[in-house]
This record gives C-alpha cells, sequence and structure tokens, in this order.
C-alpha cells in the first residue's frame, strides 16, 4: 500500500482516526539485523500505519541494511516500510540500482532526501536537493514519494519564506506526504503548519516527536537538526539530565503531552522518532490508545 492512499482514504484501522508510524534505523553490524526482531515485534504489535527505515550504508543496493530492513518489516511483520533515500552523493546510477532492488522488492514508498554534507566526501553533481531526487524517481517507477520538512527552517535556509518555497517546489513535483524533523515546541509546528496552507501546501504535514530519554543523544540530535529548547523543556533537561529514570519519566511525560496537544489539531498524524527503543513506544501509544 501507497502511504499516500492511507491519507486519500481517511481511514485508519477501518475507522477515521489519526495515522501513528514510527522512525528506526537499521543496526551498523549486519548480524544485528537478526536480532531486531524484539524490536519490531513490539512496535508492529502497536499497529502504526507504517514504519520508516533510516538510510543506513551498506555498499550496494542489494545488500543495504535499509532495504533488508525494509523487507522485514512489510513481508514478515506485514506493516508497510517507508524507505530513506538519500541523494546528495549519488549519482543516477546508484539511485537507479536502489530504485531497482525496491522495485523489485514490491516497496513502493519512499522519504526522498538531500542527506547531510559530509566533508570527507565530496558531494556528486546529479542531484543537488530532495526536488531533484524526486523529479527524478517520479520517472523511474510507481513510488509514493514522501518529503522531509523543518518547522524551525532547515539549517542551511536563509530566512522562512525560502523555506516554504523550497517545501512548495517538492509537493510540486511530486511529494504526497511531509514528514517533519523533530522539535519541542508545538507553537512552532502549527505556526508552520499554517504557513503550508497559507502557501497552498495542501498534503498531509505530520509532525515528528521524539521522546528525551537521553540528556547527550538529544543534545547532539538538536545540535544538528537546529530545534528550540522551551525553557519547559529545558528545565527537564537541567533537572535531571544526570539521572536516567527520572529524565526517562520527566522526557516521556512531555513527548506524551506534545503528543496530545497535536492530536487534537487538525494535523492528520504523529510520527514517533522510536530511537529503536519499543518501550519508547509501547509507552507512548499506552497514553493515546483512546485518542488516537
Amino acid at each position: 500500500m501507497k502511504v499516500s492512499d492511507i491519507y486519500e482514504n481517511k481511514t485508519f484501522h477501518g475507522k477515521n482516526k489519526k495515522s501513528l508510524s514510527f522512525e528506526i534505523f537499521p543496526p551498523k553490524k549486519d548480524n544485528a539485523l537478526k536480532n531486531i526482531d524484539e524490536t519490531l515485534a513490539v512496535l508492529c504489535e502497536l499497529k502504526p500505519d507504517y514504519i520508516s527505515v533510516t538510510f543506513g550504508a551498506g555498499g550496494s543496493a542489494n545488500c543495504n541494511r535499509t532495504i533488508e530492513l525494509a523487507k522485514k518489516i512489510k513481508y514478515e511483520y506485514h506493516v508497510e516500510p517507508v524507505v530513506h533515500l538519500t541523494c546528495l552523493h549519488y549519482d543516477k546510477a546508484e539511485i537507479d540500482a536502489f530504485t531497482k532492488v525496491l522495485t523489485e522488492e514490491g516497496i513502493q514508498n519512499i522519504l526522498a532526501l538531500r542527506g547531510d554534507k559530509r566533508e570527507e566526501l565530496p558531494p556528486k553533481q546529479d542531484f543537488r536537493h530532495a526536488s531533484d531526487l524526486i523529479t527524478y524517481l517520479k520517472q523511474k517507477g510507481d513510488f509514493c514519494l514522501l518529503g522531509a520538512c523543518y518547522p524551525e527552517c532547515h539549517p542551511e535556509s536563509d530566512n522562512r519564506v525560502s523555506e516554504i518555497k523550497y517545501i512548495k517546489e517538492k509537493v510540486n513535483v511530486g511529494a504526497k506526504v511531509l514528514l517533519s524533523q523533530l522539535f519541542f515546541d508545538n507553537e512552532l509546528f502549527f505556526r508552520f503548519f499554517e504557513d503550508c496552507r497559507i502557501a497552498e501546501v495542501n498534503v498531509p504535514v505530520i509532525p515528528g516527536v521524539m521522546p528525551v530519554i537521553n540528556a547527550a543523544q538529544i543534545k547532539r540530535m538538536v545540535t544538528t537538526c537546529g530545534a528550540t529548547f522551551p525553557e519547559r523543556f529545558q528545565r527537564i533537561i537541567d533537572k535531571y539530565e544526570n539521572n536516567r529514570e527520572a529524565l526517562f519519566d520527566a522526557g516521556m511525560s512531555y513527548a506524551l503531552s506534545q503528543i496530545i496537544d497535536l492530536l487534537v489539531s487538525d494535523i492528520e498524524g504523529i510520527h514517533l522518532y522510536t530511537m529503536n527503543n519499543p518501550l519508547v513506544a509501547r509507552k507512548i501509544c499506552e497514553g493515546i490508545r483512546n485518542i488516537i
């Protein structure tokens, strides 16, 4: 099933409900891929509408861990996978190799991304932006293409106007759903969502939420994506960053309140960054089971 069909039908699990999706990442070692079933068993038991798999290095398309994990999700757990695919450091022939395998494996959903710049690896010239990749993928198969968006602007954006312009371009060339980068201040997301609608970006814009359970980890993530720490959130970090159990409880409570606030708005679902922690996903789903 294409992810876009889920939103077009406006029906989730047989009822008019909002979508629930998760993000996971491939293990760094091939042998660990065999041990991810414990995580997947819990996540898929929670009946997500789809699970996105981040793009992991792994050589050719045939042995790429992202694709292998997506196949496992689709055929062993019967949940629709969304494969992340970056383009900045790949040429058309390499992208063709990935899409060939995806087509052969019946994987239809791709989150098309530019990818981070890497100092040790110069970018190739075929794709400079995610919109270039979306345009190219439209010609390569019957894929449902998703795009990323940044409620607080991409770190390289000049300003908010140019940010919305680039998002609209992604949609114009074929992105059917937008998944947002993590954020901790809902007001910033609501403002961004309204700007998208004003600009006639009318595809589903799904907020991405990451529960804070590890202070060092979240600080690294925020440095990378530029998310703002609201004062209430910062107090949690300051008070509990050296108390793992207390930070877990406080971080989960903050995320749950954030998600509930989002779900009572006009958005169409929640995308949960699980960091491959099934306990996080289970606790969030228990807290919203009667809402979503």
